[in-house]
């Protein structure tokens, strides 16, 4: 089990699956949403306990996907695709040790220009 919350405490979680796919996405919508680009990993979303669910604000970024994010200080923590039973769980949020590995970056034709990849791993344009 791994725990995890946002920056102010209003949101914590705990999830009781292995953290899964951990993925490096660069699209537009995760690098405004964060500022830079969103790490995350899936699970599937019975395992996945919430304490201040109040405070969890949902943003449907598309007719595909929400993205969940903390009302009180604006951390980001999950993104959900509408149609599968999956979370994803924003890295960033996870009390270590995750036990998380990074596997690949997604979406790097939309990257910033301002860092590169060289971390070897795969890299997928969309």
């Amino acid at each position: 089990m791994v725990s995890g919350s946002c920056l102010c405490g209003a949101v914590s979680f705990q999830i009781d699956a292995p953290l899964d796919d951990a993925t490096a996405c660069h699209c537009t919508q995760c690098r405004k949403q964060t500022g830079h680009y969103l790490v995350s990993a899936g699970v599937p979303k019975s395992a996945v306990t919430l304490q201040g669910a109040g405070d969890l604000a949902w943003y449907h970024a598309s007719d595909k996907a929400r993205r969940g994010f903390c009302r009180v200080c604006g951390s980001t923590l999950f993104w959900e695709p509408l149609a599968r039973d999956r979370t994803w769980v924003a890295l960033g949020a996870i009390e270590a040790p995750s036990g998380a590995q990074l596997a690949r970056h997604i979406f790097v034709a939309d990257k910033g220009d301002y860092y590169d990849l060289t971390d070897g791993l795969p890299q997928n344009p969309q």
